[in-house]
């Protein structure tokens, strides 16, 4: 009920008299990056997120239950929903259209009157007038009092005034942009980046339909690619998606639900029987990766609940065992989700929650549900504590073995594993250390660096896989105790990282192009996604990218890095007549290149190319990485047919 009374409160008279404006857009082409983070490929599909968060807004207002998403050919993007319409009458102060004042005015929106919208998911963006001044062409479509209106735009200017093109018996808005290609350095939209978002969107917000549709290719039965997501159990179901490659330990997650002070909160949760904690929190739809006062409520109540139950049970002076607040999260999967009216975001990126008074709303809530649940679920109560228990005793055998780890650093000589072939730099910011697969090609690199500023640690075969290792077992294994001693930086007890000591700012991964490189390339990532997240969260981690062809022509030659360019290349150099007279040979190994051309293709900073490896949707990657390195087949194979076209078979 107290949901209904924050969100729902009935304000349908909705009209240009809510708009309030705050600023102009001039500033938005100039420095693009302010507003939408990048010119890449994150804020090309940041423009689509935008548009969405306005529609969402309506859903959240209870004026809106459809939302589709739809990519043109010509990677055109169209948002339509049925919500109310954006208001299209005369806006007293600005003289002209609600409509084109939305359009065209920075932070002008219903979104700031507080009466409209309650809480706002949009609210750290800029809105829709952003992505119109960022498109080469816009054309906006409101369905609204029986009637349609429409207005288009070239980057961000009206083409003519908002004028009324008919009668409709629906109600909505639709959005059709094309991003202005000489701001974007990336113009192709990945669908499935934005089925990931909208997917996500969709279990934050039940019972709204979302659709989204690929119109730029059909498959072999003439349809284009289209996925819908209707989540009527929300967070629960998005609990259980995250986790079918882990094996659960309770039947059915924990769920609760409350409010107070305008701030509504949603939290969901279940155990499993991996080794890694997975809390994913989200204010007003954001993904706060860096967490914030809302996951520090949560998990006082986690621990402070758990603890208490514990000690009245007698079961921790049973085991004879040290608790700390980590041992409570050990294969914890969680989503916490809040809705607040003014969010004030903190941290690097901008995805942390600063209101102190969320700690106290969200802890109380967690308290009640975790303790009514360990009430009334004495067996299930007495599994997670045993799960507890089992953590807390790993803990203590990892704490020996990184005490021995760090020991051994600190009395052989320097400590540097005896196959890192160090550089000379001792910036750190300036240093590079190369992962490379193999003691071959790990030769081949030493000869081909610059000992400068370059640094390698061939590693033996694959490491292990941490998806399914307690942690004592990974500070055991040789291979990663070198990555750590070379890296410089350890996990300390309570899983954090501290970056300040580390040695090299680029840490690179170099495999070979084949079905064994991949995997040891995903090896080596979920190891530092799981136990080394800070490096990643903070853009320490890259993936080179070898050649996979060399294609030759008498004294011609050219490296291709995909089977377009081979193409391209081929035809190029056989000018018209017979191809069989151009030699292509595919690297299958880095050891099949000299040292030369490695440093030419892949290490020479001028020339090679090098991929980031970053986090957009951290719930996202963290189900990736537990189905394609977890024990469960099925998610699995379902993964790999989907993404079959996308593969390089090793032939």
């Amino acid at each position: 009920m107290e949901k209904e009374e924050i969100l729902a409160q009935d304000h349908s008279n909705y009209t240009a008299e809510n708009i309030q404006v705050l600023e102009g857009l001039e500033a938005v082409r100039k420095r693009p990056a302010m507003y939408i983070g990048d010119t890449g490929f994150k804020g090309l599909h940041h423009l689509v997120y935008e548009v969405i968060d306005n529609s969402i807004d309506e859903a959240l207002a209870g004026y809106c239950q459809n939302i589709d998403v739809a990519i043109l050919p010509g990677n055109i993007i169209r948002v339509k929903d049925d919500g109310r319409g954006i208001p299209t009458e005369i806006h007293k102060k600005e003289k002209r259209s609600a409509l084109e004042v939305v359009m065209t005015v920075l932070h002008a929106g219903g979104k700031f009157d507080k009466d409209t919208y309650k809480v706002s998911g949009g609210l750290h963006g800029v809105g829709v007038s952003c992505v119109n001044a960022l498109s080469k062409h816009l054309t906006v479509e409101v369905h609204r009092n029986g009637k349609v209106f429409m207005q288009e735009y070239e980057i961000g200017k009206p083409l003519y005034s908002v004028k009324e093109i008919g009668d409709s018996a629906i109600h909505g808005t639709f959005v059709t942009f094309q991003p202005d290609d000489t701001i974007f350095t990336v113009t192709e939209y990945k669908y499935e980046t934005l089925l990931s978002r909208i997917r996500e969107l969709a279990y934050l917000n039940k019972g709204i339909s979302l659709t989204i549709t690929d119109e730029r290719e059909v498959d072999e039965e003439g349809k284009f690619r289209s996925d819908t997501f209707l989540s009527q159990g929300g967070l629960v179901e998005f609990v259980k998606f995250l986790d079918e490659s882990r094996t659960s330990i309770i039947p059915f997650p924990i769920y609760a639900e409350g409010g107070r002070d305008n701030v509504i909160v949603e939290i969901a949760l279940q155990y499993n029987e991996s080794y890694s904690e997975n809390i994913h929190s989200y204010v007003n739809n954001i993904n706060t990766i860096e967490g914030g006062t809302h996951v520090a409520g949560f998990r006082r109540a986690l621990t402070r609940t758990f603890k208490a139950y514990g000690d009245k049970e007698n079961m921790f002076e049973k085991a004879k065992v040290e608790i700390s607040g980590d041992d409570f999260r050990e294969g914890l999967t969680a989503l916490i989700s809040i809705k607040v009216p003014e969010p004030q975001f903190e941290g690097q990126t901008k995805t942390k929650l600063g209101n102190n008074e969320v700690m106290g709303i969200v802890d109380i809530i967690s308290g009640e549900m975790l303790n009514n649940y360990l009430e009334e679920n004495p067996k299930q109560a007495k599994l997670i504590i045993g799960k507890v228990i089992l953590a807390a005793q790993a803990r203590i055998a990892a704490r020996k073995a990184r005490e021995l780890v760090q020991r051994k650093s600190a009395f052989g000589g320097g400590g540097l594993p005896g196959k890192l072939a160090d550089c000379q730099e001792k910036d750190a910011s300036k240093c590079e250390l190369y992962l490379v697969e193999g003691d071959s090609a790990g030769g081949t690199a030493k000869q081909g660096r610059n000992r400068g500023f370059q640094a390698i640690l061939p590693l033996r075969g694959k490491i292990l896989n941490v998806e399914k290792a307690m942690d004592y077992k990974i500070f055991d294994n040789e291979e990663i105790k070198n990555i750590f001693t070379a890296l410089g930086v350890m996990p300390a007890e309570d899983k954090t990282l501290d970056t300040a000591k580390l040695r090299y700012h680029k840490i690179i991964i170099m495999t070979d192009a084949d079905v064994d490189g991949s995997h040891i390339t995903t090896l080596i990532l979920t190891f530092f996604f799981r136990k080394c997240f800070e490096l990643v969260k903070e853009g320490y981690i890259y993936i080179a990218t070898p050649p996979l062809y060399l294609v030759k022509k008498g004294k011609e030659q050219r490296y291709c890095w995909n089977d377009e360019e081979r193409k391209a290349t081929t035809a190029e150099f056989a000018k018209g007549g017979n191809e069989s007279s151009v030699h292509v040979q595919r690297y299958k190994g880095l050891g099949e290149m000299n040292a030369e051309q490695l440093w030419e293709t892949t290490m020479n900073p001028e020339t090679r190319t090098l991929r980031r490896v970053t986090i957009d949707n951290a719930a996202e990657a963290d189900h990736v990485f537990s189905m394609l390195m977890g024990d469960e087949v099925p998610p699995r194979r379902e993964f790999i047919e989907a993404h079959a076209k996308y593969a390089n078979l090793d032939v």
